[in-house]
């Protein structure tokens, strides 16, 4: 059985569309501790990965700059010793329509990540080869949790100043 609606089309949701205009390296570093001081006895590399993101929206048109940051440290496990230390600011320009308000920032720092991501992990492979380490792969990661954990983040740091401002 059809459903009326009394004459009026259904309302649909814009369709969404996005387009990767160009993507680059901002910045980049990696330092090679291990060739300047070499290691002695057993060396088992320990790695930390920290990820950080930004968006903000470039003048003219629906055109938005994300950045996907990736900071990545070895050190020796038995030690501690460094080993090495790469910084990354991976940046894509996107072109996007269709994305309601109110879901335009989850959005840009879980979806545009999300297209980036394979691109600054070749860069990691490539970069930590050529200094001398075996490739590192980084493990996929979830765009999804981390933009809630930060949300999370973001609305504990809100508490606490507001619970600081009471108290004074």
């Amino acid at each position: 059985m059809a459903e009326e609606t009394n004459g009026a089309a259904p309302q649909q949701a814009p369709a969404v569309k996005m387009n990767v205009l160009s993507q680059y390296i901002r910045d980049m570093s990696f330092e090679n501790i291990l060739a300047r001081k070499p290691a002695t006895g057993n060396v088992q590399p320990d790695m930390k990965v920290q990820v950080a993101l930004d968006a903000k929206k470039r003048d003219g048109g629906n055109q938005y700059e994300v950045m996907l940051k990736l900071t990545i440290t070895s050190n020796n496990k038995e030690s501690g010793d460094a080993l090495f230390l790469m910084e990354l600011e991976y940046v894509g320009l996107f072109h996007i329509e269709g994305v309601p308000d109110d879901q335009l920032h989850p959005f840009l720092l879980i979806e545009c990540p999300r297209m980036l991501f394979p691109f600054a992990r070749r860069i990691v492979s490539d970069v930590t080869r050529d200094g001398g380490f075996p490739p590192l792969n980084l493990e996929t990661i979830d765009f999804v949790q981390l933009y809630r954990a930060e949300i999370q983040r973001r609305a504990a740091a809100q508490q606490a100043a507001a619970a600081d401002t009471l108290a004074n």
